[in-house]
């Protein structure tokens, strides 16, 4: 099972007790170099880590662990998008007999506080993997891809330095989607970058935590 990568916070927490973040105490010195580079920033959903898997020849799903339940409805909905001859014939044509992952949220009612977003549960799209190639696609294949199958992909909010996007999450945003507030934003380089512990660099910054 190939798990998404845990995406860390842009800054670390006072150890003493508030749990706060230290703002501009960065928690990555890789993050810290790039922070005046510019970045892309898509809205962080509140939902579930869900991957759709394709091995070449049929489709599963998988949650964050495989511990993970994936609640029924959402299954269903996972296998309306994705179960289908049609959306089989998509994979074969994208990837034919290769490995590759669209990870996503799984979001909507029953799902967190998700019923601000949507009343049905459903999938958008934000990021896709190749095993085989130990490859992330680009955003704008990560988009090609989600308009294959019709669905969703998380959108750009801001393109701008990591302050830019500390500032934006400060003004307690509303979500793009539905009514409800914005949970925060994922930062990416432009360029894949990846850190000397070999994970590629992404950050999150959350509304709650300003």
């Amino acid at each position: 099972m190939h798990k998404y990568p845990k995406i860390e916070n842009v800054f670390k927490r006072d150890n003493d007790g508030t749990k706060k973040l230290i703002e501009g105490l960065y928690a990555n010195e890789t993050v810290e170099y790039l922070k005046d580079n510019e970045w892309y920033f898509t809205e962080k959903i509140d939902g579930t880590n869900i991957g759709v898997v394709w091995d070449g020849y049929k489709v599963s799903f998988q949650g964050r662990t495989e511990r993970s339940n994936i609640p029924n409805g959402l299954l269903a909905a996972l296998s309306e998008l994705f179960s289908s001859r049609e959306s089989e014939e998509i994979f074969e044509q994208k990837f034919e007999e290769g490995n590759c992952i669209l990870f996503g949220e799984g979001y909507g009612a029953g799902i967190q506080n998700g019923g601000l977003y949507r009343k049905t549960p459903s999938f958008i799209l934000f990021d896709v993997y190749l095993p085989d190639k130990d490859l992330w696609l680009k955003r704008d294949a990560v988009e090609d891809i989600a308009k294959s199958f019709g669905v969703d992909v998380v959108p750009v909010i801001l393109q701008g330095t990591i302050k830019d996007a500390v500032n934006f999450v400060k003004t307690n945003p509303k979500s793009t989607i539905g009514t409800a507030n914005m949970e925060g934003v994922v930062g990416h380089p432009y360029v894949d970058v990846w850190t000397r512990m070999k994970e590629r660099v992404a950050v999150k910054i959350k509304s709650c935590d300003f």
